[in-house]
């Protein structure tokens, strides 16, 4: 790995058991990379668990490794990352889940597709369903990038089909979260308090905030088909309200809180700049999300509270 003079730096998030499976198929496919000029950051959110510290120092040792010993979540982790990135003067943040692998010039594709068009604060590769525990690479789609509909609402591309909707790719804004290819000149420009992630949101949708950001700013983003991964990710494509619950019912309820806390975040910072139609629409949204939680999930009802202490 040429270390010098990189434009490029990796940055990825390790925490315990969840991800130390992953870690020698990830790290096996980035540094198999066909453009191999980047940096690796590792910033490891583990409490009172060293299997992926210590894998890192045996086999990779080039990689730079933060031992956090504490999880601050995503947001905080990425932040400190980027900062770094940009103080060793790398042009672009390449941040991905370790829960994948990725084709051979996934890297050099998105690269190439960001110094070719300036107009362009972020790409996302094409990301494939990976079947880890039967090691296969699905043609069931991921993700695309994320998309922005009326209400502030945001979801995955594509998530769940094999086939891509040309219209949907003209509401991207931005990256998932999972693998997200960012300048970061542009993350600069939407920084707020010197956060390119927002640290309020420990985890979940923060991809989706700094998108939409992203957005704002004037800053396009673009699927490069090319650059193909495979991630191992359970999830499913939208459907009815009997799909929603059943999705939902599959998470844990912490991932609930956050998802549920942050979205409304997301209404808090963004409403009064909407239109009045996507006024309305977020009002909708926000009385539905309430008479279900009334219904199925009254232990989101205490979020309401934390939302009004930000």
């Amino acid at each position: 790995m040429n270390q010098a003079n990189n434009k490029i730096t990796v940055g990825l998030i390790t925490y315990g058991k969840l991800t130390f499976r992953y870690l020698p198929y990830f790290l096996d496919s980035l540094y198999k990379q066909s453009h191999r000029n980047f940096s690796v950051i590792v910033f490891d959110n583990s409490e009172d668990y060293s299997k992926n510290a210590d894998f890192i120092k045996e086999k990779y040792p080039d990689i730079k490794l933060i031992e956090n010993k504490k999880n601050v979540g995503f947001a905080r982790a990425y932040n400190k990352m980027i900062a770094l990135a940009k103080s060793g003067g790398a042009k672009y943040f390449l941040a991905l889940n370790p829960d994948m692998i990725l084709d051979e010039k996934a890297v050099e594709e998105m690269y190439k597709r960001m110094e070719g068009r300036d107009d362009l604060g972020s790409v996302s590769p094409l990301v494939y369903r990976w079947d880890f525990e039967n090691k296969i690479k699905t043609d069931m789609i991921d993700t695309c990038g994320i998309a922005l509909l009326p209400g502030l609402r945001f979801v995955d591309i594509a998530q769940g089909v094999k086939k891509i909707d040309e219209n949907s790719l003209k509401k991207m804004i931005g990256p998932s979260g999972a693998a997200a290819f960012y300048r970061i000149s542009s993350l600069d420009s939407a920084s707020i308090s010197g956060e390119y992630f927002d640290e309020g949101m420990f985890m979940y949708k923060e991809d989706c905030d700094l998108a939409y950001r992203l957005y704002r700013a004037g800053l396009k983003s673009e699927c490069v088909r090319e650059a193909v991964v495979f991630h191992d990710r359970t999830a499913s494509s939208i459907g009815g309200l009997a799909k929603i619950f059943k999705n939902r019912k599959g998470k844990s309820e912490k991932i609930r809180e956050w998802s549920f806390l942050n979205q409304h975040i997301i209404y808090k910072k963004y409403f009064r700049e909407q239109n009045i139609m996507n006024k309305i629409f977020v009002l909708a949204h926000g009385v539905r999300m309430f008479l279900y939680v009334i219904l199925f999930e009254r232990f989101l009802l205490k979020q309401y509270i934390f939302l009004f202490k930000k």
